[in-house]
């Protein structure tokens, strides 16, 4: 991939920290729509972001109307970044975020600064660890994350086991199974906690065709194995102790926002979704940041992504040419029901802006059927009929949340009787 390491710049009109999907495409749209100088900072030795690891379909659909492997995906974003005249460093990480888009980086060549006019965040996401899952057992070899086994696999050319089994059920555990099959590897079956898949059972039946076991509402999961895995132990929904025999398990899914940079800065962290807390608009709480992708939320496609950084692209440009960022008014959205995970936006910018965004995302803890209500200064601004699962993409209508709030926080719950 065209990509340049060399000396930085000290200033920049916009500097993207991640070279993914969504910070390709903010960053290309930033130079078509004329601002002068974007730079893109990333850590590894390529730009392109996890699509660069995904070596199966399918990608591009929306963004170039043809149907890409992933690889082929992130060279075009990489490729018409350059064309439009995008500055991609990579190799260069970004350690420190201070006040007023100041960056403090590591490059090959030694520490260095960074000084731009607004900075966006676009790390990402990864998948909990099998720690975070709270997954017992043995620590043998042979035990990785989706991510590592797509690296390993497409990058590498290493088939790490044969007979794995995947713990998880999202649509990237699916995704699995096919970055399985480009080496010849056969998952023998897959286990999720929850009583049934978190992606939507359409994609069920892909398992019987690749002769997967499933097993759901399962607990007290250990990985069990000396020097390599030999074995995944758990208690099915029946109730009994299982035993399959396996030579790897793949840790897939319930991903975190990469977060690390923003809890060791002054910005807002939302605790709900663990990325940065932000506005409308795509803006933290202080002005001269804003964030897109999968750093917002838990992972959406590529496409999702894409679309996000091109809409972000358009509402920087539109600050940019009003001068020097500045603090506006703003309200909360607070959840006061547990059912609700997240919000993204966390809060509503009150001010002489137009456009933003025109949906809520929300996300759900635990399966939900009734009415989602929004509630400011003690009136009900918004009802939204929900039927839907945790891992699913739930979105509402922002307008009338935006149009009828009053300076008080916006309360979010659910109605399950109305």
């Amino acid at each position: 991939m065209t990509t340049n390491n060399g000396g930085l710049p000290r200033k920049s009109d916009v500097a993207v920290v991640g070279g993914g999907t969504a910070g390709l495409a903010l960053a290309t749209k930033l130079k078509r729509l004329g601002v002068g100088s974007v730079i893109v900072l990333e850590r590894e030795n390529d730009a392109g972001g996890i699509p660069r690891h995904c070596g199966h379909y399918p990608f591009g659909i929306r963004e170039y109307g043809r149907l890409l492997k992933g690889p082929d995906y992130a060279r075009r974003n990489v490729e018409a970044a350059v064309d439009a005249g995008v500055d991609i460093k990579t190799e260069v990480t970004v350690t420190a975020l201070h006040p007023d888009g100041r960056l403090s980086l590591t490059t090959p060549a030694g520490k260095a600064e960074l000084q731009a006019e607004r900075v966006v965040l676009c790390t990402g996401a990864r998948e909990a660890s099998r720690p975070q899952r709270f997954i017992g057992g043995d620590r043998p070899l042979g035990v990785l994350s989706t991510g590592a086994l797509q690296s390993m696999t497409y990058l590498q050319g290493m088939r790490p086991f044969r007979r794995p089994v995947i713990i998880g059920s999202e649509l990237v555990s699916f995704s699995a199974i096919d970055t399985c099959r480009h080496l010849g590897i056969r998952p023998v079956a897959m286990i999720e906690e929850n009583d049934r898949i978190l992606a939507r059972r359409l994609v069920q039946p892909y398992l019987m065709m690749r002769g997967v076991a499933l097993f759901t509402k399962v607990k007290n999961l250990r990985i069990l194995g000396r020097r390599q895995v030999e074995a995944i132990e758990f208690i099915d929904a029946a109730g009994k102790q299982q035993s399959i025999e396996a030579d790897g398990a793949i840790i897939s899914g319930r991903f975190r926002p990469e977060a690390a940079l923003l809890h060791l800065s002054h910005l807002e962290v939302d605790p709900g979704s663990g990325g940065p807390m932000i506005d409308q608009f795509g803006q933290c709480s202080d002005p001269s940041y804003y964030s897109a992708g999968n750093l917002l939320r838990p992972a959406e496609t590529s496409g999702w992504c894409w679309q996000e950084g091109i809409e972000t692209a358009k509402w920087i440009a539109e600050d940019l040419s009003r001068g020097q960022p500045a603090v506006v008014p703003s309200v909360r959205v607070q959840l006061v029901d547990r059912a609700i995970g997240f919000s993204v936006p966390q809060r509503l910018s009150i001010s002489d802006r137009t456009g933003g965004m025109q949906k809520m995302q929300i996300g759900l803890n635990v399966p939900v059927k009734g009415y989602l209500e929004a509630i400011s200064g003690g009136q009900s601004i918004s009802n939204t009929w929900l039927n839907s699962r945790p891992v699913r993409r739930v979105q509402i209508r922002l307008a009338p949340i935006v149009q009828n709030c009053s300076k008080s926080p916006v309360e979010l719950s659910i109605q399950r009787n109305k």
